[in-house]
C-alpha cells in the first residue's frame, strides 16, 4: 500500500460549483465534508477525494500512502523535500473519517501529500 495514491484533493474557488460539474463530468458522489473544514467529500469508483472551495488559485494534490506518518515526513526531510506544518483535516473527526495528511514539496519544490489511512479499532 506504500506511496500508492491513496485520496485527492481539489481546491476550487466555488466548491458548489465544482461539485455540480464534476458530478455531472464523472458522476462522482459528493457528502459534505467534516464540521471542521467543510467542502465535500468525493465518492469515486477507485480512489476517494475530497473538495474545498475560496481557494481559486489551488491546483489538485495528490496523496499516497505511508503506512507510518511520522518516519515518512523525516524521511521527505532527509532527503531534501520540505513539509508544510500545518496540515489539512487535522480535527479528531477528520482523522477518524479520512486519516492524517500532510502537505510537502520534493527536493525541487513540487507539492505533493503524504496520506496515513484511517486505522481499524
Amino acid at each position: 500500500m506504500a506511496g500508492e495514491v491513496s485520496f485527492f484533493e481539489l481546491g476550487v474557488g466555488d466548491g458548489e460549483r465544482a461539485r455540480k460539474f464534476f458530478g455531472g463530468l464523472f458522476g462522482w458522489a459528493f457528502e459534505p465534508g467534516p464540521s471542521d473544514g467543510g467542502g465535500f467529500a468525493i465518492r469515486t469508483p477507485n480512489v476517494p477525494g475530497g473538495l474545498h472551495g475560496d481557494d481559486p488559485g489551488a491546483r489538485p494534490y495528490l496523496f499516497f500512502a505511508v503506512d507510518d506518518m511520522d518516519a515518512a515526513l523525516e524521511r521527505v526531510r532527509a532527503l531534501g523535500g520540505s513539509v508544510d506544518e500545518a496540515g489539512p483535516g487535522s480535527g479528531e473527526e477528520s482523522i477518524a473519517r479520512f486519516g492524517r495528511f500532510r502537505l510537502c514539496h520534493d527536493d525541487q519544490g513540487t507539492p505533493f501529500g503524504l496520506h496515513r489511512p484511517p486505522q481499524p479499532d
